[in-house]
């Protein structure tokens, strides 16, 4: 008994040595079968049983792997039959062991329509089938791009109805696989290359009739994004008529099949000439038309308009009415005028300015004599106010004073007047202006009042 007590281990033990076990043993499996019991909690995983007819393992999708990035492009449902790749693992808490889904793919006809059904639903959420999108096929393209298989039938009919129908349209053909898993990207690569070169007007998508697995790569997401984003229209021509893909919903034009694709981007040549021959005759004949209109309203006209001569003849009439009209203007103004020139004449002779010059004249003279009298006086005036101002000047200049005897001392550096004795200190310098010259001195002895 105390042997088996020291080999006993914890639960929690056992359960680590299980996980521990299973994981090392299996690593990542491939497991197919039906999703049941899905849950989606806030945590973002996502929680299912994975079953078939005997049995069934829990399963977990952590939300870290992310959409896409470990091609689960689809959304997992109850029912949904899934090919899985995932790492067999334990729930110690529980005792459980599980499958952590690393990566899943639909199987099976019914998974495929579902995971169709999902993107088509998102792809028309988002707009990208909208009529608005939709670019206009050009009626008569100079060049065609063909994405599809290099080999087969699909790209001999296009070859045959293009070079049928109007011999002189160029074809680019960019060679795709249409099934298999390269065959998407392939598919998207040829559309960068046609937009690239430029060349091609539209570009039409083709390959023949298959089975839903067939047509996978047509049903892709990143397809159909591709053509949503080109520039140059795109006509899908996948499968039958009653074939349905992504691509023919996103794509400018729906063809029911690759041959119908061809008519409809091509028009017929000989057709077109017809529509053409057609035309010109409408043309010729409407101006046929236009000319015997013309010819039947000149034809009224000439009825309506009269003999000319009885135009002139009546103009003629006119004419002489007015000269003479005119000619008994002319001498009525000649007359006016004459009597008008004699009647001015006459007041000039009245009004003669030579009399007006005269006293024109002698008040000039007056007005000279006038002025000279009135300048003499104001100019005396002027002189003896001078000579009163002068005197006033000369009394009050400096050297008037100097001239009575006084004399100017300033400081001999600083140049300035000396008006009190106690400005000055013994022995300094002075210059005494008098009225003729000047003096330095030196202060020997100072005297105060």
């Amino acid at each position: 008994m105390t042997a088996l007590m020291t080999e006993a281990i914890t639960v929690s033990q056992l359960n680590d040595n299980i996980k521990y076990i299973l994981e090392e043993t299996f690593g990542f499996v491939w497991v197919e079968g039906e999703i049941s019991n899905l849950r989606r909690p806030q945590s973002g995983h996502i929680y299912f049983t994975l079953k078939d007819e005997k049995s069934q393992i829990r399963a977990v999708y952590f939300k870290q792997f992310g959409r896409y990035k470990q091609g689960l492009n689809f959304d997992l449902e109850d029912g949904l039959n899934i090919l899985c790749r995932a790492k067999v693992s334990v729930y110690p808490p529980r005792g459980e062991y599980q499958l952590i889904v690393e990566s899943a793919e639909p199987r099976g006809t019914g998974a495929l329509q579902k995971l169709f059904e999902q993107l088509k639903s998102k792809l028309a959420a988002e707009g990208l089938f909208d009529e608005q999108y939709k670019k206009p096929i050009p009626f008569l393209p100079e060049t065609i791009g063909v994405i599809t298989s290099p080999t087969g039938a699909v790209i001999k009919d296009i070859l045959n109805i293009t070079k049928r129908r109007f011999p002189s349209v160029d074809l680019i053909i960019a060679p795709v696989r249409v099934q298999g898993g390269e065959a998407a990207a392939e598919i998207i690569q040829a559309l960068k290359k046609l937009h690239a070169d430029g060349r091609a007007d539209v570009i039409i998508i083709a390959r023949g009739g298959g089975s839903l697995e067939d047509l996978a790569p047509f049903n892709e997401e990143k397809v159909a994004r591709a053509i949503f984003r080109a520039s140059i229209p795109v006509v899908s021509a996948v499968g039958h008529e009653t074939d349905f893909t992504i691509c023919d919903f996103v794509s400018d034009l729906r063809a029911p099949t690759p041959s119908a694709a061809a008519e409809l981007v091509v028009p017929e040549r000989k057709e077109l000439l017809q529509k053409i021959q057609k035309f010109k005759q409408r043309v010729k004949a409407g101006f046929e038309r236009y000319l015997e209109d013309r010819r039947e309203e000149l034809d009224e006209l000439q009825e309506r308009l009269k003999d000319p001569r009885h135009l002139l003849m009546d103009w003629q009439i006119h004419l002489d009415v007015l000269k003479e009209r005119l000619k008994v203007s002319f001498y009525n103004v000649e007359k006016n005028i004459f009597a008008e020139l004699r009647h001015t004449q006459l007041r000039l002779l009245h009004l003669t300015p030579s009399r007006q010059i005269d006293e024109k004249k002698e008040a000039l003279k007056n007005m000279d004599k006038d002025m000279r009298r009135y300048f003499s006086g104001y100019l005396t005036l002027l002189g003896e106010r001078l000579r009163k101002n002068t005197a006033l000047l000369e009394s009050l200049s400096p050297l008037s004073v100097l001239r009575r005897g006084y004399s100017i001392t300033r400081k001999r550096d600083e140049n300035n007047i000396i008006r009190r004795a106690e400005a000055l200190a013994v022995g300094e310098n002075v210059n005494i202006q008098l009225a003729q010259g000047s003096i330095d001195a030196k202060v020997q002895k100072i005297f105060q009042e």
